[in-house]
């Protein structure tokens, strides 16, 4: 699978540690920055560099990690197609997945550390949809209609 992966200064040295446990899971990470630490940088230009590369098919999934996730969250999900899960623990990363279809997963480098980072994100990428369960393709479908009248 290809993945996606980005992050800002907060997130600079787990993004780099998550992208080589991604390729340590088999998978091709697609760097999508920062390249060098700038303490100036901004989340929201990571985000939409992550969310872009899942929703035009570049990648299959995507992670972005940020100081607490949650503005990364806020930023990609603004890009059409993209459903993204701030996740600290792998129960959500498998579940946003298998029930919601998630296709990116933010993470908090200042919430938590590297070792459960790294479990997430195999949460993440080693959960597929649930298809063949009727209420979550109902769900899913409603959720792609709100973006559908709202974009």
């Amino acid at each position: 699978m290809r993945v996606a992966v980005g992050g800002d200064h907060a997130g600079f040295d787990m993004k780099y540690l998550i992208s080589e446990h991604v390729k340590s899971l088999g998978h091709m990470v697609v760097d999508a920055g920062a390249y060098e630490y700038d303490a100036l940088d901004d989340f929201p230009d990571f985000s939409e560099a992550v969310a872009v590369r899942v929703a035009d098919g570049r990648a299959e999934r995507g992670l972005i990690v940020c100081g607490s996730g949650v503005g990364a969250s806020v930023a990609a999900n603004k890009v059409r197609g993209i459903r993204a899960g701030l996740c600290h623990d792998t129960y959500s990363a498998r579940q946003g997945v298998e029930h919601d279809d998630m296709n990116v997963v933010c993470i908090g480098a200042r919430i938590i550390g590297e070792e459960l980072a790294k479990e997430v994100v195999t949460a993440f990428l080693s959960a597929r949809f649930i298809e063949d369960e009727e209420k979550y393709v109902r769900r899913l479908n409603k959720v792609l209609d709100i973006e559908r009248r709202n974009t």
